[in-house]
């Protein structure tokens, strides 16, 4: 294929390419298909595009009611840079020095910073030279691994296991930074004395839906992707996805809110196109399935694609969530745009969730959404808070699941001081029952398969599919769950699609600025760490 300067028009007919589901991923392939001359369709179930980058009202205005975080912000640069945009252009993003700060039972707040050093004086300053020490070593660790899996893992399609050996062949002490065979908790024991460090850094691994008790120590390099910056979006995560879906319509694209898909049909041979819930057909050269791979496995898109991701079926499922989202007036310590208060005992926790239960004390992570901006907060601000949840696989009961979550959360954060007015009514907390309501097939599960064990990350869905003209996007599958990770996901999909000779056989390459890099050059530069700055 050709490199960026090239792209591909149609001449007399246009290769349809049906996206089923607006979630980040599927808004990340549409995008460039729609940019190269495709003619895409989008089906979207919900109302409005982002998929778990939703809002819900309340008497301060739409607040965010999933992913809260923006890291690698060079991802989406390099998305909207290869439709010839700037992401600048369309989103405004502020960048946050303090990436978060935490509180512990009888002690904190302790902020974490963008700057390193500022992050280990910090760290000096509530635990001890020490600690400052230790933090540091950690911190050259996860750099090496980053650098390490960054282009075998992130940006290739699939898992480049010959290259990322070839790497650990090759770097001396690499090995020993990757631990491979201890949990991430392990890795944290022998790298920090003071236990709430541990505690801290092992809330990576639910970053992903693990439990740094079972994840591996490889999930240890999260901290870099959030250590090179933190972006808070005007108007919400949602935003973003808003951004993407109005330059798929501009680039031609169409958007089908409202609707599901019954079937993924095909003709023995490949994919044929789709079958909506209203029994309308709709013809489709290829499809890119953005849902939880599990849905397809189960047979929830019809006999024809059940044999596809049936791993996704058998695998066991990662951690759900209880979030609330709700506007009122907060009363206490003073919150940052991204905070955290830990619980007594994380050993507890984490294996209540592992059988099922609900903690009775709980780790709570809260976003201050008005926090963060260049502009003071208003006095009714809004607010989603997080604690994790079973999935539906392993949940005991969900009766009175209001009542618990809301005594579990309110009572927690009182004995830190923290009170809220008004606290929030059932409408505002999203429950794994309604998570799996709102993503059929998931069982709840925010961030698909679990991460557990060593090969976690060989065994997800990648983007090409043994079926022609079926390909999958989002966190369910390569490279992973996130934000970021499902962007790229998409991106995997829609260069997989600009490669695949039975769908560009009709068009014709032409000189045009702007257009996708095959493999995408664009994304393998900015992921390196010389332009996370």
């Amino acid at each position: 294929m050709k490199n960026a300067a090239s792209s591909l028009l149609a001449t007399d007919s246009k290769a349809s390419v049906v996206v089923v589901g607006a979630g980040i991923g599927g808004l990340c392939a549409a995008l460039p298909l729609a940019h190269q001359g495709f003619a895409v369709t989008v089906i979207e179930r919900a109302d409005t595009p982002g998929g778990k980058m939703r809002q819900l009202p309340s008497a301060a205005g739409p607040v965010d009611a999933g992913p809260t975080v923006l890291t690698m912000r060079p991802v989406f640069e390099a998305l909207f840079a290869s439709v010839g945009e700037r992401l600048e252009d369309h989103v405004t993003l502020h960048r946050q020095d303090v990436l978060a700060r935490h509180w512990w039972p009888g002690s904190g707040p302790l902020d974490l910073y963008s700057d390193r050093d500022a992050s280990a004086r910090a760290i000096e300053a509530f635990a001890g030279k020490t600690s400052r020490t230790e933090f540091e070593a950690f911190c050259d660790r996860t750099e090496q691994l980053w650098d390490a899996f960054r282009e075998p893992m992130m940006e290739a399609p699939e898992p480049n296991v010959s290259m990322l050996t070839r790497k650990v062949l090759s770097k001396r002490g690499l090995m020993r930074a990757m631990a491979p065979l201890s949990t991430l908790a392990g890795l944290l024991d022998r790298s920090f004395s003071d236990p709430r460090l541990r505690q801290l850094f092992g809330r990576y691994a639910t970053y992903v839906g693990g439990s740094p008790y079972r994840a591996p120590a490889i999930l240890s390099l999260i901290w870099q992707a959030e250590e090179a910056g933190v972006w808070v979006v005007d108007g919400g995560m949602h935003a973003l996805a808003k951004a993407i879906a109005a330059l798929i319509v501009k680039r031609g694209g169409t958007f089908r809110f409202g609707q599901s898909v019954r079937s993924i049909d095909t003709n023995g041979k490949r994919v044929t196109g789709v079958t909506l819930d209203s029994g309308e057909a709709l013809a489709a050269t290829g499809v890119v399935f953005n849902g939880d791979p599990r849905a397809l496995s189960t047979g929830m898109l019809g006999p024809a694609v059940s044999d596809v991701a049936v791993a996704a079926r058998k695998h066991p499922r990662s951690l759900s969530a209880q979030v609330w989202a709700f506007a009122a007036r907060a009363d206490g310590p003073a919150l940052a745009h991204h905070n955290v208060f830990f619980c007594a005992d994380p050993k507890a926790e984490f294996k209540s969730l592992l059988w099922g239960r609900a903690p009775a004390d709980t780790t709570l992570y809260i976003c201050a959404e008005d926090r963060g901006l260049p502009r003071p907060p208003p006095e009714l601000e809004r607010f989603e808070i997080i604690l994790n949840a079973a999935p539906l696989t392993q949940a005991r009961s969900t009766e009175q699941e209001f009542d618990t979550c809301h005594q579990r959360t309110f009572r927690t954060l009182k004995r830190f001081g923290l009170s809220f007015s008004p606290e929030p009514d059932a409408a505002a907390l999203t429950t794994p029952q309604k998570f799996d309501a709102l993503f059929p097939g998931s069982a709840g599960s925010l961030y698909g398969q679990s991460p557990h064990g060593m090969f976690a990350a060989l065994e997800r869905p990648r983007a090409r599919t043994k079926i022609p003209g079926l390909w999958l996007a989002g966190g369910g599958c390569h490279p992973g769950a996130g934000v970021p990770m499902a962007a790229l996901s998409g991106r995997h999909a829609a260069e997989a699609i600009l490669m695949d000779p039975t769908l560009t056989w009709r068009f014709r390459r032409t000189a045009m600025p702007g257009g996708m890099s095959m493999p995408s050059r664009i994304v393998e530069r900015v992921l390196s760490r010389s332009s996370r700055s």
